[in-house]
């Protein structure tokens, strides 16, 4: 139940702050742990990701207003053109955006933080992509905490 609670703790930190690794720690608990704890740590992950990144979310909504976040935001980049090119799109087609969040809550890339920040800037609704969130990061991190395990049967002796 501790290593649960802690997966939860960890996840939510991790969603936020980026220099925090949910993925070291769960193939760290992984390798320790019995079979039994891996999938609620998993999903304690998973909804501790999902809530964390509804924070990310509401900011790219303009609910949240950080000043930090916010000067970075109005400063040009490199990025710039393709953040905007990727908006445009997501706008237009709500589908394709749907399996942007799924795609990058899964695997990443492109980074998760941004992509919620332009779920929230295009208004994808809350409920979307919440449980596109939930789903796939959960998977991301049931796939994870298994492949110690797998990793070892399948490696010859």
């Amino acid at each position: 139940m501790g290593e649960t609670a802690l997966a939860f703790g960890i996840a939510l930190t991790s969603a936020l702050l980026p220099f925090v690794n949910i993925e070291l720690y769960l193939v760290g608990a992984a390798t320790l742990l019995g079979e039994g704890a891996l999938l609620a740590m998993a999903l304690a992950a998973g909804l501790g990701q999902t809530l964390g990144k509804i924070v990310y979310y509401y900011l790219g909504r303009g609910v949240l207003d950080l000043p930090w976040l916010r000067r970075k935001a109005d400063r040009p980049s490199r990025w710039s053109g393709r953040i905007a090119a990727l908006r445009e799109k997501a706008e237009r087609r709500p589908v394709w955006a749907g399996g942007l969040v799924a795609v990058s809550s899964f695997s990443s890339i492109p980074p998760f933080m941004l992509v919620s920040v332009l779920a929230g800037t295009i208004r994808m609704p809350l409920g979307w992509f919440t449980g596109i969130t939930m789903v796939t990061r959960t998977a991301r991190f049931v796939l994870l905490v298994y492949a110690p395990g797998l990793a070892a049967g399948l490696l010859p002796a």
